[in-house]
């Protein structure tokens, strides 16, 4: 059991996941928190990795850790996104057994089931179909993560899970044009029409593509709860299992982040509306007793708030 004396290491400690645990953790009362800038530990270097693990001795691992981005970037560079993020898994995975760390949390993604799934997902739908061409280099390196954590816990009794967030959002998001997601690009788009004072929103495709999105503090309260959870399965949903299409989503941003305007919104019918219906199946994680917490609106807000933060426009 992890308790509150217990050393806690968090992979990823600035990225979108990994500064949401650490905000938990403490929130909590954990006080022996480990973390290292990438400047000082290169997480794809295998013999700087076992040293920090062994020197610093956790009791718990979280890997957050990850190369990630948008389509346009996991579509153009292929080769950093597998070699990256595998690295990363394997020298984090691999330095924990060998330093005697038992437990550990991996963070997957919703992107290592198959394009063409059958909707909501269920995690038994994993490698049950083609991925996703676009961002299949990235797929591949996180479900070789799954697999080895399923793999050690079969062979050396460790106790590695692999809890599988959807679409996240909140505060330390990319909101880069090239590297971000869906929603955070979405954010950014109605934030320069409200400072440059314009009346259409322009959408990709018909906007009836579904999605799920969950605000961070969900999977980050997911994964300090699941730190101490015994689990039977080794891969858990995280989500909301709630879908909204895209002109949906444009509709509540529009009245959460420029309530004070009328917004036409356009589609652009040339360009793609990408796969139809995306929602995860959050049965599992339910039975085991979390639920996610945040309301949409009040978690676009805060978002929102952090975003002017961080592009000093407040």
């Amino acid at each position: 059991m992890v308790n509150k004396k217990s050393k806690i290491y968090v992979a990823g400690h600035k990225g979108l996941v990994g500064s949401a645990i650490l905000r938990k953790l403490k929130e909590k009362g954990y006080k022996k928190i480990i973390f290292a800038d990438k400047e000082k530990l290169d997480l794809t270097n295998q013999s700087k990795v076992f040293n920090f693990i062994k020197k610093n001795k956790p009791d718990f691992i979280f890997l957050a850790a990850a190369k990630v981005g948008g389509i346009l970037s996991n579509n153009k560079y292929k080769a950093e996104f597998i070699y990256n993020n595998l690295s990363i898994q394997l020298n984090v995975i691999n330095s924990a057994y060998k330093c005697g760390v038992k437990n550990l949390i991996f963070l997957g993604s919703s992107c290592v089931y198959p394009r063409d799934c059958k909707q909501p997902i269920k995690e038994t739908y994993l490698l049950n179909g083609k991925l996703e061409k676009t961002n299949d280099a990235y797929s591949v390196a996180k479900i070789a993560g799954i697999k080895m954590c399923e793999s050690y816990n079969k062979q050396y009794k460790t106790n590695y899970k692999c809890l599988m967030p959807t679409n996240t959002f909140g505060p330390n998001d990319n909101y880069d044009d090239f590297n971000s997601h869906f929603f955070p690009a979405l954010i950014k788009k109605i934030h320069k029409l409200k400072k440059n004072n314009k009346t259409e929103l322009e959408l990709w495709g018909d906007g009836s593509a579904t999605r799920e999105v969950v605000y961070v503090d969900d999977i980050a309260n997911a994964c300090v709860y699941f730190m101490n959870k015994r689990v039977k399965e080794d891969i858990i949903n995280i989500g909301t299992g709630i879908e909204y299409s895209i002109k949906e989503y444009a509709k509540i941003l529009l009245k959460v982040i420029n309530p004070e305007k009328k917004i036409k919104i356009i589609f652009d019918k040339s360009k793609p509306n990408g796969t139809p219906r995306k929602v995860m199946d959050i049965k599992r994680a339910k039975k085991y007793g979390w639920k996610p917490l945040n309301k949409l609106e009040n978690s676009i807000l805060k978002t929102y708030k952090s975003f002017l933060k961080e592009i000093n426009d407040t």
